[in-house]
């Protein structure tokens, strides 16, 4: 994301994940946990260094966190082949047992495919008795497969205008949740011209 930017490879189920991880500025010098990002879908050329999943990333930075971007396995030089999510949640699950320290706090975050991947993780890591403190899913698939229910206070956060993933479907996702859910007006999939007011909207929201 920056010159800054740390890359890493960390063991998974599948083979090596190929990780980015950026630490908080000097505003920050004792960070505030560490966030963990997924990227939308391999199959339809998301990785970590989609915008949207950086957008995030500055976000998280700029509230205080360690934030740790990785690839799913199949994406870039992670090992292994595209699985539907299974595979995936693994691959975050590694990722998080790699990177947490202990007593850490801990945030998932997801866009698209990585949110639904995200709430899968996260509802694994509750069965742990070791959960993340919050979520935030940015245009979750809610449509193809169904996301994990997720804690009354995850961040949702979706644009109006979405083509790829109808906000009605999410909708129709949260409501038996009673969760709510930000709609950014006439806003589509992958928040373009919209990133620095993603942003915005992201840190405002969390803090």
């Amino acid at each position: 994301m920056n010159a800054h930017t740390r890359r890493l490879m960390i063991a998974g189920a599948a083979g090596a994940i190929e990780c980015a991880l950026d630490l908080p500025d000097a505003a920050h010098p004792s960070p505030r946990g560490l966030a963990v990002l997924a990227h939308p879908h391999p199959l339809f050329g998301g990785t970590m260094d989609n915008k949207v999943v950086q957008t995030m990333a500055r976000a998280f930075l700029a509230l205080g966190y360690q934030v740790l971007r990785f690839n799913f396995r199949g994406v870039g030089v992670s090992a292994g082949v595209h699985d539907e999510g299974r595979g995936e949640a693994d691959d975050l699950l590694a990722v998080v047992a790699h990177q947490r320290q202990a007593g850490q706090a801990l945030v998932l975050g997801g866009f698209s495919f990585g949110a639904y991947v995200t709430t899968l993780a996260a509802a694994r890591l509750a069965e742990q008795g070791a959960p993340a403190e919050r979520l935030l899913l940015v245009g979750p698939s809610t449509q193809r497969a169904t996301p994990a229910p997720v804690p009354a206070d995850s961040l949702v956060i979706h644009g109006e205008s979405d083509d790829v993933v109808p906000l009605t479907a999410t909708l129709d996702w949260a409501r038996p949740q009673h969760l709510p859910v930000i709609v950014m007006p006439g806003v589509g999939h992958f928040f373009h011209g919209q990133l620095t007011q993603l942003r915005e909207l992201i840190v405002r929201s969390w803090r």
